[in-house]
């Protein structure tokens, strides 16, 4: 029996496509308010954020207990890898609170993309990136005018040591590279990596549901590799989680840096 005869005896197999990021409307249909499960998933991810760091600071401990040392192994790992050591201790206490929260929302929101019944990211529509790009480039812009509020953007525009003939070009490149392109790629390199994240499970385990229950038989060992492929891939999707967490925390802490650098 061919692949295809056989495929129409069973399930159609539908490959996943961009409408899967436009979930159907759970309550509040044709409203402002309109809630989905990305919906749900952004609301699930603040509430278990909120929820894991006040039980895990509500009773400080000098030796603290299992839970406790998880939360401040991660305030520590913002802290201590991404604030101090690119900042300052004097410059990464005071941004401190914004990369914190830079870090732990997008990694809480990424993660539920593997939660069973979910299995969006919260991260995987524009709104979220777009909002944090905001907040990212809102500070490094705030950051500079602080450390130089007449310099700020003349340095920013005109290096130190370009020839003249050369400085308006440079300027609208610096402008570009800067002010524009940065917030851009923040916003596209996390929005991309989750919706391909996102993709690539509902390929692999689609293709499981169809080659187990749709064609059954010796095609059914087809679907444990692939459904092998899509548990090592929810797997490599919690590394992906993390680092892009961490990859936009970082940037965002290196454009403060920037910002606040001497020249500036």
């Amino acid at each position: 029996m061919s692949l295809l005869a056989a495929a129409s005896e069973g399930p159609t197999f539908h490959p996943p496509t961009i409408w899967d990021f436009f979930p159907p409307v759970i309550a509040f249909e044709n409203t402002p308010f309109a809630f989905s499960r990305i919906t749900l998933a952004q609301i699930l991810a603040t509430v278990i954020l909120v929820l894991v760091f006040w039980l895990g600071t509500r009773r400080l401990r000098l030796v603290p207990g299992r839970f406790q040392s998880i939360v401040e192994m991660g305030f520590d790992f913002v802290r201590g890898g991404i604030a101090h050591d690119l900042l300052g201790r004097k410059d990464g206490d005071r941004y401190l609170p914004i990369l914190m929260t830079i870090f732990f929302m997008i990694l809480f929101m990424n993660l539920t993309g593997i939660i069973p019944g979910i299995n969006i990211a919260g991260t995987s529509i524009i709104a979220v990136p777009l909002l944090l790009a905001i907040v990212s480039y809102i500070t490094f812009i705030y950051a500079g005018v602080r450390k130089s509020p007449k310099g700020f953007v003349r340095n920013s525009l005109f290096p130190s040591g370009i020839p003249v003939f050369l400085q308006w070009f440079v300027a609208l490149l610096e402008f570009l590279s800067t002010f524009i392109i940065r917030p851009v790629t923040l916003i596209l390199r996390l929005l991309m990596n989750m919706m391909v994240g996102h993709l690539m499970l509902v390929l692999f385990f689609s293709a499981t549901q169809f080659f187990v229950f749709g064609l059954s038989g010796w095609w059914a060992s087809l679907g444990v590799f692939t459904g092998a492929f899509g548990l090592a891939f929810t797997l490599f999707e919690v590394i992906v989680a993390v680092l892009q967490a961490y990859i936009f925390a970082i940037l965002t802490a290196v454009y403060i840096q920037l910002a606040i650098a001497d020249e500036h």
